[in-house]
């Protein structure tokens, strides 16, 4: 499984959202995006995960940051995941993983010390030229859920 350094290339994407709306990585031109992939919406991980990152939005948005946060869950379960929870980061569904295996946030890992396959909780930066193509700014995997958001904040110096 490659996986994605700074400087390279981001793979482009268009994902269904919560509300079944499609999202591609090239509308947001301009900006920088933070993409997170995430194993399951509704489970006590991913959800710290997207409490911290829903309750650091304004900071993020002040820095020029869009949070995308990118599971295989259906849109259905993202809508009641965003809802239940009041999640302020943009949910989209990648069903079939293509996204998550362009970026390397899918394949081996160890859980609870056995190797399975499955979604490897990652995050990147993405800075998104005005054409609409991105680049890898940070790109981190094996994230904790725990703590994350914090110390991407570090990372980033904001």
């Amino acid at each position: 499984m490659a996986q994605l350094m700074v400087g390279d290339p981001a793979p482009e994407f268009t994902l269904p959202d919560a509300d079944n709306a499609p999202v591609s990585l090239s509308d947001f031109a301009g900006r920088r995006v933070i993409v997170y992939f995430y194993p399951a919406a509704l489970t006590p991980g991913c959800t710290t995960q997207a409490v911290d990152f829903t309750a650091a939005s304004e900071s993020l948005d002040a820095a020029g940051l869009t949070v995308l946060g990118i599971s295989p869950d259906a849109p259905e379960k993202l809508a009641k995941f965003r809802d239940k929870y009041d999640l302020s980061v943009r949910l989209l569904s990648d069903a079939d993983r293509s996204v998550m295996t362009a970026y390397g946030a899918y394949g081996p890992k160890k859980l609870y010390g056995k190797e399975v396959v499955g979604v490897i909780r990652s995050t990147f930066v993405v800075a998104v030229d005005a054409d609409g193509r991105g680049t890898i700014d940070v790109a981190q995997y094996a994230v904790k859920a725990t703590g994350h958001v914090a110390k991407l904040f570090r990372d980033l110096g904001l």
